[in-house]
């Protein structure tokens, strides 16, 4: 009955776009390139060649699956983003708000798919979301020589498990950031008050193992992921950050809210020093007027990425 269970709420869990919105490709100098998989595709990729800031990646997991990786460089960077993203999207929705965040925030940013996703190899499950982004942090570390003390975990929705799973594991992470994340799989469902054996993405207990500043980010109207969820996260966090309620923002819309765009959009997300500082004044990083905001951010639509469910 709990393995019944627990693959009943994996199936709610992950809509991978069918077809992928890209394909990968090598070129004659033996590097990946993504492309789009229709020319009518909303989303345009730029090949290795076209963005040499752009590394396509294949990285192989102790699963036996091959994921994709897109690695963006920010010569201005400190700290790297490592970003996990929903349950309805791939990279090649993803490609620009990458650029976007990797540019605002002067960050190096790398994104994945998970197995089952985009171009990746195998099937989406809970148990290959953690194998996906263990072989990401080692290639960050192995191929960039990306230490824990510079990474930024940022997971959106169901992106909040594997970030969480990690981040437990890490302890001197520079920070962790959850989009509108989920408590467990079956409280989103079920709305349950208790953790079962066969429940997916158990955060509501790994939040607790975190030992860096956690900021949580959850829109009020949330209609897939209650409010209560983002809620609850930040209240069980060892050392929370202001959190960051956008007033009426939804599950898939935050990124047009002017409040994300002053808080996250803004390059202001050099974590353990801002937070130190958002806990003496936490009205400091509201100071962008709207006009410069919208500026940076390239406008309050510029960054709307689809997500369906957890």
């Amino acid at each position: 009955m709990g393995c019944m269970c627990s693959q009943l709420a994996a199936k709610f869990a992950f809509f991978p776009p069918s077809p992928p919105t890209y394909q990968i490709k090598k070129r004659d100098n033996g590097k990946l390139t993504a492309v789009s998989s229709s020319s009518s595709s909303s989303s345009t990729l730029v090949s290795v060649s076209d963005d040499p800031s752009l590394d396509v990646l294949l990285i192989d997991t102790k699963l036996g699956n091959k994921i994709v990786g897109f690695y963006l460089r920010n010569p201005y960077a400190r700290l790297t983003v490592l970003y996990s993203h929903g349950n309805a999207a791939d990279l090649g929705q993803l490609h620009d708000l990458f650029v976007q965040l990797k540019a605002n925030l002067r960050v190096n940013l790398m994104g994945y798919d998970y197995s089952g996703y985009g171009a990746s190899t195998g099937k989406p499950s809970e148990s290959n979301t953690y194998a996906d982004i263990e072989a990401v942090y080692q290639c960050l570390q192995t191929e960039y020589g990306i230490s824990q003390e510079d990474l930024i975990l940022y997971g959106q929705s169901v992106g909040s498990g594997p970030t969480l799973h990690l981040a437990a594991k890490l302890p001197r992470l520079r920070g962790v950031v959850l989009h509108s994340g989920i408590l467990s799989g079956l409280r989103v469902l079920c709305h349950v008050k208790f953790t079962f054996c066969y429940d997916i993405f158990e955060n509501i207990n790994k939040v607790k193992k975190v030992k860096c500043p956690v900021l949580v980010i959850h829109g009020t109207d949330d209609d897939v992921v209650n409010w209560l969820h983002g809620n609850g996260l930040w209240k069980k966090a060892r050392e929370p950050y202001e959190p960051l309620w956008v007033k009426g923002g939804g599950h898939c819309n935050l990124e047009q809210y002017p409040d994300f765009i002053r808080r996250i959009l803004v390059p202001q997300l050099h974590v353990t020093d801002a937070v130190r500082l958002n806990y003496a004044n936490p009205n400091a990083s509201d100071v962008q007027s709207q006009d410069s905001v919208d500026h940076v951010a390239g406008g309050p639509s510029a960054l709307t990425v689809g997500d369906r469910a957890v």
